[in-house]
């Protein structure tokens, strides 16, 4: 091969792997550009959601559409996820998880607003929130709502949020249990129930109520096997722990030998 044939192949040769590097060079910057415009739309989006106006979100939460509801717990959601608790938030949230209870649009004497789905999810939201006001609130919802969906929402929240000072919520779940097993007896609220009793027992100082409602939960075939169950393992480890806890109190009281 002639010389000059020599450098035409390697220019040549040169030309595809500077095109190869160039093309290469071109869809990285095109991902990269791609990811940042994501990064950018989703970082916009958030903070929209988390600064948007506490007055507009209310508004959509007091609408009587139930859509204008759906879209407020979008907003709030987003809101709780990114830690904004503010009073805006806690008022609308308050708004959703009472919708049909607390407050009632009614039309020639047909409750207009009772959105079981609504109140449901906002008590999961007040859960994640915390706090007194929170507990309170829900609280009220497990005494006060009709359906056991929205009441099971209500307790497991209460139990995630671990308050109970003079055992008011154990008492109140017992309560919210007891009207339920003798109305309409529900597996998946009784599921809930026996949940956050198990996480409240340790701030409960009289745990006679509690022992009563997982014992009916426990011995009631309205139940299914797998509640029973856990019900019944539930009141094995209390009474574990009752003997421990004496066990202990006998040891630290018997005098020295």
């Amino acid at each position: 091969m002639s010389f000059s044939k020599k450098i035409f192949f390697a220019a040549a040769a040169a030309a595809v792997v500077c095109t190869g590097l160039f093309a290469q060079e071109q869809k990285v910057e095109k991902k990269s550009d791609s990811s940042s415009n994501k990064k950018s739309e989703t970082s916009v989006e958030n903070e929209y959601l988390n600064d948007m106006d506490g007055t507009v979100i209310i508004t959509l939460a007091q609408s009587d559409e139930y859509d204008n509801k759906l879209v407020a717990l979008q907003y709030l959601e987003t809101a709780v996820e990114n830690g904004n608790k503010s009073e805006d938030v806690i008022a609308a949230l308050d708004q959703l998880a009472g919708e049909g209870i607390n407050t009632q649009t009614r039309k020639n004497g047909r409750l207009m607003n009772n959105f079981p789905d609504i109140r449901r999810q906002a008590c999961l939201l007040l859960g994640k929130v915390g706090g007194e006001h929170s507990k309170n609130t829900l609280k009220n919802i497990a005494v006060a709502d009709n359906e056991p969906m929205v009441q099971a929402a209500a307790i497991k929240s209460l139990g995630d949020l671990g308050i109970n000072e003079n055992d008011e919520v154990t008492e109140a779940i017992a309560y919210a249990n007891l009207r339920n097993r003798v109305l309409n007896p529900t597996s998946s609220m009784a599921f809930e129930v026996l949940n956050a009793f198990e996480k409240l027992a340790g701030n409960t100082q009289n745990k006679k109520a509690m022992i009563d409602e997982i014992s009916y939960i426990a011995a009631d075939n309205h139940y299914n096997q797998a509640v029973r169950k856990h019900a019944l393992d539930i009141l094995k480890n209390m009474k574990s722990d009752n003997s421990d806890s004496s066990n202990t109190k006998k040891a630290a009281s018997a005098p020295a030998q």
